[in-house]
């Protein structure tokens, strides 16, 4: 309604400490959610009429009475509730807009949808927490600056904004699950939170296939957590983990959000094929069982579908499990001299891992060591570094 997510935040903070300080002496509303939209509202118009004795410009006085006539209700009633999902609908599209860098988006939906206070968001990426802030108070600023409406897109835009939105929210999740730096692999409240994000937007999209792969690619995800990490919390890969420590109830919630997804119907999407690679591993009871035919073949959709050069690697792990391992060094090999992955370093350490496994285990160590220097993760670069000792001791 004041069309300033900034502006809007602020009344919203001064409806609580309002509540704070008076629901001890009056009680509880019997409709809080209508009283705090209330008063928030209040706060407004006597935002506004500040603005405007101060001002006093034609143009400003003119839409900003338009603006406090929209805001003149006096009461809302019971049914006020019921349009909280639409706003909360709007406020995912609106934190995740693509006008705002990558990383804003991040700090703005962790800060308004995820409950996170900045020196959390601060911790939870390790950088400084002035930066989270600056970051925050720019995004607010370029969504006031660019007149972006609170609204949920339709048509084409809709198509567009919500890819916007899922990236975010797999990028949350991404973190948790591979921590890019730090002394961690995992940061399991960050997947928490991609989470929470991702089932909520479920119920409020419901009728978005990709929402659901989504979901379901990252509830099958999370049920591997516990045994990514051992007693020391040292790293341990998707082939050396424990199955019996992954949680059945996450596998049984993502497989019912990928049969969600095909009930939606639509064109197979990245998120819902991703979901379904997941799911392979999921339906494994051990690391041998694994269908890596059918998984290159998801993979070879993907790439179809969703370019990439990372999508590449990962179809090249496949295709060296299933056709074996010059097949997929094959792959590995022609982006070599990809720029995007330059510094990537699962480039080296994919390779590496493919050479040991062709008997060329000293150009595999050369890999792996290349691959512990890129990464900025504690936990895997003793891993890289571990298996580039292996691969020099199965050499001698």
């Amino acid at each position: 309604m004041v069309r300033d997510v900034g502006l809007a935040e602020d009344l919203a903070q001064g409806a609580l400490v309002a509540a704070l300080e008076q629901w001890p002496q009056s009680g509880i509303p019997d409709n809080p959610g209508a009283w705090l939209m209330t008063t928030a509202k209040h706060h407004a118009i006597d935002q506004i009429r500040r603005n405007i004795r101060l001002e006093r410009k034609q143009e400003e006085i003119g839409r900003d009475l338009e603006i406090e006539e929209e805001l003149s209700v006096p009461d809302l009633d019971a049914n006020a509730d019921e349009d909280m999902g639409d706003d909360l609908l709007r406020l995912i599209f609106i934190s995740c807009h693509p006008v705002l860098s990558k990383e804003a988006r991040l700090a703005l939906t962790l800060r308004l949808l995820g409950g996170l206070t900045t020196d959390e968001i601060a911790r939870a990426f390790l950088v400084p927490e002035p930066t989270i802030a600056q970051r925050i108070v720019r995004a607010k600023r370029t969504l006031s600056e660019a007149h972006v409406p609170f609204e949920v897109p339709v048509g084409s835009e809709r198509s567009e904004r919500l890819s916007s939105v899922l990236e975010v929210i797999y990028l949350i999740f991404n973190e948790g699950y591979s921590a890019t730096a730090g002394d961690d692999w995992m940061r399991p409240t960050l997947c928490e939170d991609a989470l929470r994000l991702g089932r909520v937007l479920a119920e409020l999209a419901p009728n978005e296939p990709e929402v659901h792969g989504l979901v379901a690619l990252m509830e099958i995800q999370a049920s591997r957590l516990r045994a990514r990490i051992g007693q020391s919390g040292e790293a341990i890969p998707l082939m050396e983990q424990n199955r019996g420590r992954w949680d059945l109830l996450l596998i049984h919630r993502g497989f019912a959000a990928l049969m969600r997804a095909e009930s939606v119907g639509g064109a197979l999407g990245p998120y819902r094929l991703q979901a379904a690679i997941a799911a392979c591993h999921a339906q494994a009871r051990n690391a041998e069982d694994t269908d890596w035919e059918r998984i290159a073949a998801l993979y070879d959709a993907l790439v179809q579908l969703a370019p990439s050069p990372i999508v590449e690697l990962n179809r090249a792990v496949a295709v060296g499990m299933a056709f074996g391992p010059a097949a997929g060094l094959e792959i590995v090999d022609t982006l070599t001299s990809e720029p995007s992955l330059k510094s990537y370093h699962l480039l080296p350490s994919v390779r590496a891992d493919l050479l040991t496994k062709l008997g060329r285990f000293s150009e595999a160590h050369t890999e792996f060591k290349r691959a512990a220097s890129l990464t900025r993760n504690v936990r895997e670069r003793e891993l890289l570094l571990e298996r580039a000792a292996t691969v020099m001791k199965g050499k001698s």
